[in-house]
């Protein structure tokens, strides 16, 4: 009986051809769905980070209102970063960036673009009404509005 069992594992040494080809070809396929998901995650990436370079703008612009009786006159750009050292006003290192802002006495808009998708994300803020857009075509701004 034992001599029967140490035949029978002996001629049974591994995996077909067959069923090598038919392992690498599931592998195959399963990688063609999840490649694409994962190269559309950093577009997603990006656009998220404009959105939140928005908001933070959107806030920065708040407290320039502020420390000026309540007028957004001097919303731009550069003034936005004096006041947040953090919102960068120029394309650089792949990162998102205020590509525009303006204001006036009773409103202001501020613009964030995405480094890959070059998506933008704006926030306007016309007599106490705020509404958001964007313009692309990147994973985050799919109905122009955020």
């Amino acid at each position: 009986m034992l001599y029967r069992l140490r035949q029978r594992l002996s001629n049974e040494s591994g995996f077909t051809l067959i069923e090598l080809l038919v392992v690498i070809l599931i592998i195959g396929i399963l990688a063609a769905i999840a490649i694409p998901s994962f190269l559309n995650q950093k577009g997603k990436a990006n656009d998220a980070s404009a959105k939140e370079l928005a908001r933070t703008a959107q806030t920065t612009a708040e407290t320039i209102a502020t420390e000026n009786s309540g007028s957004y006159a001097n919303v731009s750009p550069t003034e936005l970063n004096k006041v947040e050292k953090t919102l960068p006003t120029k394309e650089e290192n792949n990162n998102a960036w205020i590509s525009a802002a303006s204001g006036s006495a009773e409103e202001y808009s501020v613009t964030a673009t995405a480094p890959s998708t070059k998506d933008t994300f704006t926030i306007k803020n016309v007599k106490g009404v705020v509404s958001r857009s964007c313009t692309g075509t990147g994973g985050g701004c799919s109905s122009s509005t955020w």
